[in-house]
């Protein structure tokens, strides 16, 4: 309608700021900066203004110098001249250790490390990697035999204890300790590791050490299976002998020393097949054989 006004909340007069054309065209009265609309592709003009990017810190600035601790070249080099020293010194402790290592072995020193038992390593014993492999049949049936010299002093101190509480007085108790803590440590040295080193090592010394103790073995696994009164105070041993005349008096000492006689017994078998078999192997056949009986035969000689 003529005469109708459209209201404007912002202008009385309406401005529209399209209406002029060319290269005025798209300007906007906010600022006068160009701005592009889609509708019509209006390009921005040349004098649009955007606003600038916050300046960056000026340790980022081009051609700043960024400052990183660095060592010098003369750091580098001593400190490689130290590590060479240092891998030199290595080297030669390296050789050093090597020479002595192959000194001990030319010489037939064998350095034997503790390693059993496990729990409480007091010897050394590695019979799987020290053993040539068709001898350690016979090295574990010898192994058992010290361990069963083991169990039957063991057994003879507790049947002997049970039979002193029983009143056959205090003497047998002593002299059964004295056998366990005589007999133990001495097997081991006079007989068993001469016989580990002999299989080891193929030495005639070892191997007639080994019989020669090892006879003397057998011998008071015998007496000690039947126990006669004499030399040794017949019951302080768990022999047939005295596990019958206890079994009389009272029941539950004779059966203590009848298990001890069991345990001497089969001992004394093992004992004498283990003999029997070392004795055949070293017997053999050749030249080396007979070095080797010559060389037993006379350490058992001299030793007589």
């Amino acid at each position: 309608m003529a005469g109708r006004r459209d209201s404007n909340p912002f202008d009385e007069e309406e401005v529209n700021p399209f209406a002029d054309a060319g290269p005025g065209r798209g300007q906007s009265n906010y600022g006068g900066g160009a701005f592009y609309m889609p509708n019509t592709g209006t390009v921005p003009s040349a004098n649009s203004r955007l606003s600038p990017l916050p300046h960056e810190p000026a340790d980022y600035d081009r051609g700043a110098t960024v400052d990183i601790p660095l060592d010098s070249a003369q750091d580098f080099k001593k400190k490689e001249k130290e590590l060479q020293a240092k891998e030199a010194e290595l080297k030669k402790r390296e050789q050093e250790l090597k020479r002595r290592e192959d000194a001990i072995a030319r010489a037939g020193i064998v350095i034997e490390e503790k390693n059993w038992p496990p729990i409480f390593p007091i010897i050394h014993h590695d019979i799987a990697n020290e053993i040539p492999i068709h001898l350690q049949k016979l090295q574990y049936v010898a192994f058992t035999s010290l361990l069963g010299l083991v169990g039957c002093l063991l057994w003879n101190v507790a049947a002997v204890t049970v039979a002193w509480i029983k009143g056959e007085g205090p003497t047998i108790w002593f002299l059964a300790i004295i056998y366990l803590i005589s007999g133990v440590p001495g097997a081991y040295v006079l007989w068993y590791k001469p016989l580990y080193r002999a299989m080891r090592t193929d030495s005639a010394l070892n191997f007639g050490w080994f019989f020669l103790s090892y006879v003397f073995h057998i011998g008071f696994c015998v007496f000690a299976t039947v126990a006669p009164p004499i030399i040794f105070r017949g019951k302080s041993l768990t022999g047939i002998l005295p596990a019958i005349d206890l079994l009389s008096g009272n029941v539950l000492v004779g059966i203590f020393y009848f298990v001890g006689f069991a345990f001497f017994c089969i001992e004394s078998l093992i004992s004498i097949w283990v003999i029997q078999q070392v004795y055949n192997y070293f017997r053999g056949s050749g030249k080396a054989a007979e070095m080797r009986k010559e060389a037993a035969r006379s350490t058992m000689m001299a030793a007589l």
